[in-house]
């Protein structure tokens, strides 16, 4: 290449392969009637992002304090299940640039699950408006903008808020997760792993928290003394010291989370009729100031969609593309135990199609563990008033590849809607380090109204499955109907109902040739207390996952 041609696009120039004479001149001068050639060191960025598979364009590349848009920055769309993370600061554009990525996965057929903590994701569902700002944002950076709403779906917390409600039982959310919630220390968290373990073999379903509150009661109490002495490992101190939280954190009003119909996660993949993804957003204003809950929900969300999907190696696009906001929440505090199971399912769930994007403020909120499994990053700005600020600024540095750019200066000027990018190539290798002006969203850029996100909720087919709760018999009303009787009577000794009978005043033992039955195919006790359970209780001590969540039956 002379010092006189120019590089039209980077697609162009990648595709040859070729690039400037070392001795070329960092900015060739522009040929009559032609775009801006590439200064060199823009080429070489570029020509690392001229992907030839389908891929999602987020902008063009800043050099030298000027947008290129002849040189695209993109990810190719078979690696977005090699994971991700979106950082910055608080007002850098981090909601905005997960809308942009969420619609393009969309219109590419890739289901999207998004949490939206601050209320204002829900205008994906909605074109967006033209203005001045999207319009030269467009401008700049060569992209055809036309408004555009995407099929979206609802959700809210145990119904608290605009959403079709989402619930988990507590025997499905398992030991590690609800320990999480209640803020339990490393002992406490592995008695509840204990009483856990007492329910299931006992046939004692948890459905919501009034079943885990009766079960621990009954280990406290008088009568249940012999069985907690049967429970290695956990005294009464420590049971007592569950309850109380357990109290405490029912008289907060948390019980509406934990109950059924409980939702079944295999929503989250759904298809549009139109073929394009549904984006699937969580609502989360109601609750966000129960960081903690919301965080581990989100967790037991994607822990159950790794108990669910099968393995499916490398795809051509994400079966699901998953973005955990408020990622620091997720980690503070945890217990290794959470930290470990947190790791192995990010690692596993690659393999069965499904992205996740931590997004948070700074990439030391994410364990290194965690953190070395994110091939693909987009860094807003970050601030350095602070002593604080600056260690931060500078780990942050240190986590990416060798650049061509002075990242701390980069990273302290980058403006509103900018951010540096480095993501997996077509191959599988890091990408050379890219400062981006990002497109504008083609939806919404805000909430919708509240009418007609109301509106939408109810003309969901999914809103008659899950809107009203159900409380049918489980571990509270089956030791509740134990206590009148005369001389206490532990689990072993109730008959659990059959799912569709009435709940009964009394539990009666089983008839004489059922045990015998029982006994002679179980041929031991712990087999005969499993028998004797409903049958979604059948085996769950053998189905329980990484976090100690239970499988639905499968």
């Amino acid at each position: 290449m002379s010092d006189s041609e120019t590089v039209p696009s980077a697609t162009t120039g990648a595709a040859t392969g070729s690039l400037p004479p070392a001795n070329a001149p960092d900015s060739p001068p522009r040929a009559p009637g032609s775009a801006p050639a590439l200064p060199r060191p823009a080429l070489e960025i570029a020509a690392g992002y001229a992907f030839t598979g389908p891929a999602l364009d987020l902008g063009a590349l800043l050099w030298d304090g000027t947008c290129l848009p002849d040189a695209q920055i993109r990810i190719p769309l078979p690696m977005l299940n090699r994971h991700g993370l979106v950082a910055g600061a608080t007002g850098t554009g981090k909601t905005k640039t997960l809308q942009l990525i969420a619609e393009q996965l969309s219109a590419q057929g890739v289901p999207v699950f998004l949490a939206d903590v601050k209320g204002d994701v829900s205008g994906i569902s909605a074109p967006g408006t033209m203005n001045d700002r999207v319009g030269s944002r467009a401008a700049e950076v060569h992209q055809r903008w036309t408004a555009t709403g995407f099929p979206a779906e609802f959700y809210a917390l145990g119904g608290l808020g605009h959403g079709i409600p989402v619930r988990a039982t507590i025997t499905s959310f398992g030991p590690l997760l609800l320990s999480k919630v209640l803020q339990l220390n490393q002992t406490q968290e592995q008695s509840l792993g204990l009483v856990f373990h007492y329910a299931d073999q006992k046939g004692l379903e948890l459905v919501d928290l009034k079943d885990l509150r009766a079960v621990v009661a009954f280990l406290t109490s008088d009568e249940g003394k012999e069985e907690l002495k049967g429970i290695g490992g956990l005294s009464t101190a420590t049971a007592g010291v569950i309850l109380r939280s357990l109290t405490a954190f029912e008289a907060q009003g948390m019980a509406d989370f934990f109950g059924e119909p409980e939702f079944d996660t295999a929503e989250l993949l759904r298809m549009a009729p139109d073929g394009r993804g549904t984006v699937s957003v969580l609502e989360l204003p109601a609750v966000q100031d129960r960081p903690q809950l919301f965080s581990t929900f989100l967790m037991w969300l994607l822990a159950d969609l790794f108990h669910d999907l099968p393995e499916v190696g490398d795809v051509d696009k994400p079966k699901l593309v998953f973005f955990f906001d408020e990622a620091h929440l997720l980690f503070n505090d945890a217990s290794k135990a959470f930290l470990d199971a947190i790791t192995q399912t990010v690692r596993l769930i690659r393999s069965k199609g499904v992205g996740v994007f931590f997004v948070t403020q700074t990439p030391k909120d994410v364990p290194a563990d965690v953190l070395a499994q994110l091939g693909n990053r987009v860094q807003h700005a970050l601030r350095a008033f602070t002593p604080d600020d600056q260690k931060a600024l500078k780990a942050t540095v240190k986590t990416f590849p060798n650049s061509a750019y002075d990242l701390e200066e980069l990273l302290t000027g980058l403006g509103t809607g900018e951010a540096v990018v480095t993501v997996l190539s077509e191959k599988g290798a890091p990408t050379p380090v890219a400062a981006t002006r990002l497109r504008a969203p083609e939806s919404l850029m805000g909430p919708v109204d509240a009418a007609v996100l109301d509106q939408a909720v109810r003309a969901s087919r999914l809103h008659d499955r899950y809107a009203q709760a159900v409380d049918r018999e489980s571990a509270y009303e089956k030791l509740a109907a134990a206590k009148p009787s005369a001389g206490a009577r532990g689990p072993d000794e109730m008959t659990p109902a059959k799912p569709d009978a009435p709940k009964a005043p009394h539990a009666s033992k089983a008839p004489k040739e059922e045990r015998s039955v029982v006994e002679q195919v179980a041929g031991s006790g712990m087999f005969k207390s499993l028998a004797r359970s409903l049958g979604t209780q059948i085996g769950r001590e053998i189905t329980r996952s990484l976090f100690g969540t239970a499988r639905r039956g499968r």
